[in-house]
């Protein structure tokens, strides 16, 4: 998602880097240049009205024109600008401190059952209960509960029960139980109608429920109307943005937050049901200007690799190829590697990631310390010419790859002694 805009953006700033200094016209030019840009994202046109104009304000005068690097002095500029049109800080989910309810809603197709139990799983010590409330489309029942057990999430439904009757008996039990959340799938469309309206109007009213948004984000302008209208009729707390990871040009989530004056408070960005992220305005306007996004790369990482032990053991130079690949497995366990390289400062076009960063890489270092013996992953040095044919060819590499990685084993290994000595810490993620 923001690929295209990404690229029109950066390419626009690298253009008026190479003029060095600007006149008003150059920053005009580059202005249009980025309305286009904005308007082909499928961003509102009076939100792109607006966003420019106001950059406009800031831009044509001294901020801009008499600054050292008037270009970056731009580019900030419209970074503040974009971090402000997606909300400007963070906004977190805030639930009433007794029998707090989230009721999801949205139209059909847009990601609410899987979104359900994401939610469920980030608020697990809350001991949630998922209730499916949507009686009407076939199997949704049976996808809440598969998705509930395959996660060790607490479910409840009764089948043939009115809607009314199935979120009283869910309270009785989330009470009787003692769960400290209930999440409901309610019931979606393929187009907003009345009986839809009034049967989530009731839920809200029922419970006195927290009731978020899940939109899909490759639906475009559409979203954003479909968010107004469920906002006017039934009222919302907030958005979910789905899809993230598809192929949306990203307009519905530059113009959500501003029509509907909503908060994004989370954004899933794959199929997986770990993976659901916070929404930080700042930092998807870092991704979509092609600056990265540094902090939310550390977190995942942090978040899949323990390694007290381990690191003493590193700062002693005690290195084992067991070390490399259990790293190796910890950074797996944050998501492919592809998904991963779109959290760094994006590559202008034509150039592409030094070869550590390539996946096929790192799955031919993996395949290599496989092909070892557990003698030689504990002890390098014993492996002599006849023993790296056979790696090579237990890899499907080749000897000179081989060689290549005890070389970079061995750099590493000196390395973290001299960085042990000195008492800092050392992962290969960092």
């Amino acid at each position: 998602m923001f690929e295209e805009l990404s690229d029109r953006l950066q390419s626009i700033f690298r253009k008026l880097r190479g003029y060095g200094r600007l006149g008003e016209k150059d920053v005009s030019a580059g202005l249009r240049e980025i309305r286009v840009a904005l308007l082909e994202a499928d961003v509102h046109y009076r939100i792109v009205k607006d966003f420019v104009s106001s950059i406009e304000e800031k831009a044509i005068g001294t901020e801009v024109l008499h600054t050292m690097s008037p270009a970056d002095t731009l580019l900030k500029i419209v970074y503040e600008n974009l971090t402000e049109l997606l909300g400007g800080s963070r906004a977190q989910l805030t639930l009433p401190s007794r029998e707090p309810i989230i009721s999801l809603v949205g139209l059909q197709g847009s990601g609410k059952t899987t979104t359900a139990c994401k939610l469920a799983l980030r608020y697990k010590n809350n001991r949630p209960l998922l209730v499916p409330c949507d009686l009407k489309r076939p199997a949704a029942f049976e996808q809440l509960q598969i998705l509930a057990e395959r996660a060790g999430l607490e479910f409840f439904g009764e089948r043939h029960s009115p809607i009314e009757r199935l979120c009283s008996e869910a309270i009785k039990h989330a009470a009787s139980s003692r769960n400290g959340l209930i999440i409901l799938d309610t019931a979606g469309r393929l187009h907003i109608d009345d009986e839809l309206m009034n049967e989530l109007v009731m839920i809200k009213q029922m419970g006195k429920a927290t009731t978020l948004l899940v939109a899909d984000g490759t639906t475009g302008q559409d979203a954003v109307r479909i968010a107004q209208e469920f906002d006017e009729r039934v009222g919302l707390e907030g958005i979910i943005l789905t899809k993230l990871d598809g192929d949306a040009r990203g307009g519905a989530a530059l113009s959500m937050r501003r029509t509907t004056g909503k908060p994004i408070l989370f954004v899933g960005t794959g199929e997986k049901l770990e993976d659901l992220e916070d929404f930080y305005p700042g930092r998807m306007a870092n991704r979509i200007l092609g600056m990265g996004d540094i902090q939310s790369l550390a977190e995942k990482v942090e978040g899949a690799y323990d390694a007290e032990e381990e690191e003493r053991r590193l700062r002693n130079g005690e290195l084992t190829f067991d070390d490399f690949l259990k790293q190796l497995r910890a950074l797996k366990k944050v998501g492919p590697l592809e998904n991963l390289l779109k959290l760094l400062p994006r590559m202008p076009k034509g150039q592409s990631f030094p070869e550590a960063f390539d996946p096929k890489a790192l799955t031919k270092v993996e395949a290599m310390i496989h092909s070892m013996t557990k003698a030689e992953r504990a002890n390098p040095r014993i492996i002599d010419g006849s023993r790296r044919k056979r790696i090579a060819r237990g890899s499907g590499t080749s000897v000179a790859d081989v060689n290549r990685l005890l070389q970079q084993f061995e750099l590493a290994k000196r390395f973290m002694k001299q960085v042990g000595k000195k008492g800092q810490k050392f992962s290969i993620f960092e």
